[in-house]
């Protein structure tokens, strides 16, 4: 079944969470004010999927041959990264944020972690997580990931710490099922999806099995509260996007929630629990490189706009010209990386595939840091008018809307409402506290830059570098230390070629599909 926007929003009503929002409880979260534009963002990702011209990109086969929204569908292909990737970009375009790639990446690492687990333990978690999976894509459900632990003290694993509770960790374990209890500090959406994916955060040691838990639950279970911010700048006239799309973020508190076996995914196996971390890492890191790639498409366009209404050509102002240009090599940069990873990527033993980690971290890694440069070139070629404009209460004010109406026009062609409208959208994108809130998602979501080096310095192949030289000097400086084989796929004796996966989708960006030597 594949829903529709109206439809994902009266489905919340089957829900009854137990929701604060600025100190207030939310007895409807489907007719919250301070929620809608986090509701109509993810809303997005359910028309698009029923529209034809979108179909390829937005839905997919499952292994029952069943279509289901790309956003709940498991990578089997390279050609489904690419599509994935693509989706979320196009996605992103709309809403600014998609929210709902964090289901596909989460559902993607648990199928991957649970075959794993089974395999080193005989467990039986894959089982219960193909049901809970043939569930989820029957019904077509948004779920919010509750990764990310409070913590506590940083220095301190999480047996270690004076509060157990800053790590959602076990309690019980009774025949029928787990009792949980703690707190998961940063879910996004959390108020507005139907249930939640409860996973380790870090990798752990077996003192630390209690911690080492995955698992699902609806929103509503007993036990459960959600401590949200409103979505976007709900309410807000000068709020030209975030109005009408936002994003809510949650603290979680699990205060002791009853979980049946057949919704536990993994309970107590710290090193499978591990990978099933860093490979969620992977797979939520390439899904935001599309992510901010479809945010700096509006920048583009606004930022074009601006140019346009401002009566400035960048084809013969070169400053201008060459601020676009940085601003464009920056979105298609790390975009590229995100291509990179879905070509090159690792085929796992449940017959899925796992974006390349070295593609993925290094275009992460890109756009958290030059977010705060997009907004920098996206400043530079609107002018300061974008923070300087009066409200929009004076658009419609006798005493001054004419005067200026006036006096704030650019080219003579353009209406001045158009260009204050853009200037208002150039604000509320990147100057604004939803612009500071992109900013600060784009750097530390997903996992913070140390993060992604750290994976990147794991995964990169070093040793074989270090030989290429070797083959080049007289004498060796390794001596007899081993090298490690060369990055199978990388250089080969007939070129660069990615592996031979499946062809990509037809409906591709002409990056995704561009010649195979990248």
């Amino acid at each position: 079944m594949l829903m529709s926007a109206a439809e994902y929003r009266e489905s919340l009503r089957a829900y009854k969470p137990r929701v604060f929002v600025d100190g207030q409880v939310v007895d409807s979260v489907a007719d919250s004010p301070a929620l809608a534009p986090g509701i109509a963002a993810i809303g997005v990702t359910y028309d698009l999927a029923l529209q034809p011209q979108y179909a390829q990109m937005m839905t997919a086969t499952n292994a029952a041959g069943q279509t289901v929204n790309r956003m709940i569908h498991i990578d089997e292909t390279a050609a489904d990264l690419l599509s994935k990737l693509e989706a979320v970009r196009s996605v992103c375009q709309e809403s600014g944020c998609a929210q709902r790639y964090l289901s596909h990446d989460a559902l993607t690492a648990l199928h991957q972690g649970t075959f794993s687990a089974d395999a080193e333990h005989g467990t039986d978690y894959h089982q219960h997580f193909a049901a809970y999976l043939e569930r989820v894509q029957a019904q077509d459900l948004t779920l919010g990931v509750a990764m990310t632990d409070a913590k506590g003290d940083r220095a301190k694993k999480p047996g270690q710490q004076a509060n157990t509770d800053a790590y959602v960790h076990i309690t019980q374990r009774r025949p029928n099922g787990i009792v949980i209890r703690g707190t998961k500090a940063i879910v996004t959406g959390a108020p507005y999806v139907h249930e939640f994916l409860v996973m380790p955060c870090r990798t752990m040691t077996p003192e630390d099995a209690d911690f080492a838990v995955a698992c699902a639950v609806p929103i509503d279970a007993p036990g459960i509260t959600i401590v949200a911010r409103p979505a976007g700048r709900p309410g807000e006239k000068a709020a030209t996007f975030s109005a009408r799309y936002g994003q809510s973020t949650a603290v979680v508190i699990f205060d002791d929630v009853f979980v049946p076996w057949d919704h536990v995914f993994m309970a107590g196996e710290t090193e499978a629990a591990g990978f099933l971390t860093t490979t969620y890492a992977t797979h939520h890191r390439h899904s935001c490189i599309g992510a901010r790639a479809g945010f700096g498409d509006l920048l583009i366009g606004a930022g074009a706009l601006m140019i346009d209404a401002n009566g400035l050509d960048p084809a013969r102002h070169s400053h201008i010209r060459d601020q676009m240009v940085e601003l464009i090599t920056m979105v298609e940069g790390f975009y590229a990386c995100g291509v990179a990873a879905s070509t090159y990527a690792t085929e796992h033993p449940s017959g899925t595939v796992i974006p390349d980690a070295v593609f993925a971290n290094i275009g992460k890694l890109l756009l958290a840091n030059q977010i705060y440069d997009m907004h920098r070139v996206a400043h530079y070629v609107s002018g300061g008018l974008i923070v300087a404009l009066p409200g929009p209460d004076e658009d419609h004010n006798p005493e001054t809307a004419a005067a200026l109406d006036t006096v704030l026009g650019g080219r003579s062609d353009i209406p001045t409402s158009k260009r204050l409208a853009v200037s208002r959208m150039v604000e509320d994108l990147t100057a604004s506290y939803q612009g500071g809130w992109y900013s600060i998602i784009s750097l530390h979501g997903g996992g913070s830059p140390e993060a992604m080096k750290r994976e990147i310095w794991r995964n990169y192949p070093i040793p074989e570098k270090t030989q290429l030289v070797e083959n080049l000097l007289d004498r060796g400086v390794s001596g007899n230390r081993p090298l490690s084989s060369r990055q199978p796929g990388k250089c080969c004796a007939t070129g660069c070629q990615p592996p031979a996966l499946t062809a990509p989708p037809a409906e591709t960006t002409s990056a995704a599909a561009a010649s195979s030597c990248l």
